[in-house]
């Protein structure tokens, strides 16, 4: 029997007239043999941007959000219009992108693989320079930032392994199992937008799937780091509810001490970019009742469906920091008594077996 998969799109304002056409050629061209159902999602609508997602595509069901709700509940929208069409994979795609015609069949293989796979991230590009990666699954470091596997480096097919085991992958372009998001939930809807990503695919892992790269499957990503380094607060605040979220109590309490240094070092980064403000505004945060409400909800969900431990996470997790665009003695240094921190931690994590 065939079956339905479900490719969804997000479009913000004018994003959809920069970027549709070319995203809709790739889709339109796929040689996966079920059948395709397509969501656009139209944050923030009006009648000119829904009215040219219509004519653009119309083969699409669009979803109207009066507001602009962000990435990660745009995509629940969509998500759950999908569950509601009998949909088995849900494909979330940007729509910055261009995928070749083989993208959506080749992570469909890899996913029905092994019923222990989750999620399957597509080989991500960058765009014009095809042969420069965007993404090959992305890590995390033991604080909670998460970075690009290979960013910017050149793709060697040699040392890429196919079905690699990745921590979490990039929303940009991920399929995932009906029966797997109906088990964890969704995207966290109050992370707006940045590490909702990586907050679901934690989950994934410890519901006891697998999150993994498709390295046949290729999608090319017009991506720009300059935009996503100017929205610093939902970055560095849904990193720290990520972290408080997902880990056991024993190991936050191993990590406090790393992640209080490491906030010292984050203000003096903040002072010096111009990001005082934010950095303090994610303290904040701290002191507000619901705030720790709305993590004690998150954590209460995870041990319904928790079969893993801590310990059994920590070859997929990082002690080095490593981004591509910031970089200097700074960072080398913190990631070299970080690193040797986060070895130490590891031990204790494994010996209490937590």
């Amino acid at each position: 029997m065939n079956k339905k998969l479900a490719i969804i799109l997000i479009n913000y304002k004018d994003y959809a007239k920069k970027y549709l056409d070319d995203c809709l050629l790739g889709v339109r061209k796929q040689d996966f043999l079920g059948e395709i159902n397509l969501y656009i999602t139209d944050n923030e609508t009006s009648d000119e941007s829904f009215n040219y997602l219509e004519e653009k595509a119309p083969e699409a069901k669009i979803i109207r959000n009066k507001n602009n709700d962000g990435f990660a509940k745009g995509n629940n929208d969509a998500i759950e219009e999908a569950f509601r069409d009998n949909c088995d994979y849900i494909f979330l795609l940007n729509m910055d992108t261009i995928i070749e015609e083989t993208t959506v069949s080749e992570m469909v293989r890899v996913a029905d693989n092994q019923e222990s796979i989750g999620a399957v991230q597509a080989r991500l590009m960058l765009y014009p320079a095809k042969n420069k990666i965007n993404s090959l699954g992305n890590k995390t470091h033991f604080l909670g930032f998460g970075f690009c596997e290979g960013y910017n480096e050149t793709y060697d097919s040699a040392g890429v392994v196919d079905k690699a085991e990745i921590f979490y992958p990039s929303g940009a372009a991920v399929l995932f199992k009906r029966n797997v998001l109906e088990k964890v939930g969704l995207f966290d809807e109050s992370y707006f937008m940045y590490n909702e990503d990586q907050d679901l695919g934690w989950r994934i892992w410890l519901a006891g799937y697998k999150c993994v790269l498709a390295k046949n499957s290729i999608v090319y990503h017009k991506y720009e780091f300059s935009r996503s380094i100017s929205k610093y607060y939902f970055m560095d605040r849904n990193r720290i509810i990520t972290t408080l979220k997902n880990y056991k109590i024993f190991t936050l309490v191993l990590f406090l001490p790393a992640f209080l240094v490491m906030e010292f070092g984050l203000f003096y980064f903040s002072l010096k970019n111009g990001w005082a403000k934010d950095k303090i505004k994610i303290w904040l945060n701290f002191l507000n009742p619901f705030f720790w409400y709305r993590i004690y909800l998150g954590r209460k969900k995870v041990r319904e469906f928790r079969k893993i431990k801590d310990r059994d996470l920590m070859f997929l997790i990082s002690g080095k920091i490593s981004y591509q665009e910031i970089s200097g003695s700074l960072l080398s240094l913190a990631n070299f008594f970080l690193n040797i921190y986060f070895i130490f931690a590891k031990f204790l994590i494994r010996l209490f077996n937590v």
